[in-house]
């Protein structure tokens, strides 16, 4: 039986995280704010994930364009307790991770950027 488009999104939300293991959680939500796959950890609400993913999407790529930095590739939010990292997947949604507090970024920003172009092929 083939998988199914929401199947092979979260596959590939796991193999990231198995390939960057410095990401705790991640999903990928459309731009309206609805939770298209999640490999999310227990406890962290989909509903939240989602909706504050696309208002920092919507929000990055207001002020990339409005400051003329172009089309909007990655946000990038640090706290004290990990990072949040959003790449654009094409213009219908975006990947979001959740990071530990010592990740290694060039590593992560590689896996997501891997991740994206794969899961560009199964949005599209």
């Amino acid at each position: 039986m083939a998988k199914s488009r929401s199947e092979q999104m979260v596959e590939r939300l796991r193999t990231l995280q198995a390939a960057a293991t410095d990401i705790e959680a991640s999903a990928v939500v459309s731009v309206d704010g609805l939770i298209m796959a999640s490999a999310l950890q227990q406890g962290v609400e989909e509903d939240r994930v989602s909706a504050m993913s696309a208002a920092m999407l919507s929000l990055g790529e207001r002020i990339s364009g409005e400051l003329g930095r172009g089309g909007l590739e990655q946000v990038f939010i640090k706290g004290n307790k990990g990072a949040i990292v959003l790449t654009a997947i094409g213009e219908e949604a975006v990947l979001t991770a959740m990071t530990r507090p010592d990740a290694k970024l060039g590593m992560i920003f590689l896996e997501m950027r891997r991740a994206a172009e794969d899961l560009t092929k199964l949005i599209g």
